[in-house]
């Protein structure tokens, strides 16, 4: 029976936030997916975003490779108005790395959360 269990990201201390500090690919890692390729196993991963400084940030997403455009979710992220949704639920395995780089170092902080899906 399939079963799943909420977790941390993995680069994250006790659940907090991440800050970016990548400006440029290899962007700053935010979590490392499920070792292994089996059918039903994988991470359901979910991000958020805020913005403490006073203008727009671009962020990228690097999901699981760092060609882009291939596997990068660009996006802004509008100054001071609490967490945006960045990605809602979208899975990765084989031990792919999610990485964010911004515009704009020390001002965006990521903070989400996984659901480890076993078969």
């Amino acid at each position: 029976m399939p079963s799943a269990a909420k977790q941390k990201l993995s680069a994250s201390v006790d659940g907090r936030n991440i800050k970016v500090v990548a400006t440029a690919s290899a962007g700053t890692t935010i979590h490392t997916a499920v070792t292994g390729v089996v059918v039903g196993t994988f991470d359901e991963i979910y991000l958020e975003a805020f913005n403490s400084s006073a203008v727009p940030i671009v962020i990228q997403v690097q999901w699981g490779n760092t060609v882009a455009p291939d596997d990068n979710v660009i996006m802004t992220i509008a100054p001071q108005v609490g967490f945006v949704p960045v990605v809602n639920g979208l899975i990765l395995q084989n031990g792919a790395i999610v990485r964010c780089f911004a515009s704009v170092a020390n001002v965006i902080m990521l903070n989400g959360f996984v659901n480890a899906i076993s078969a």
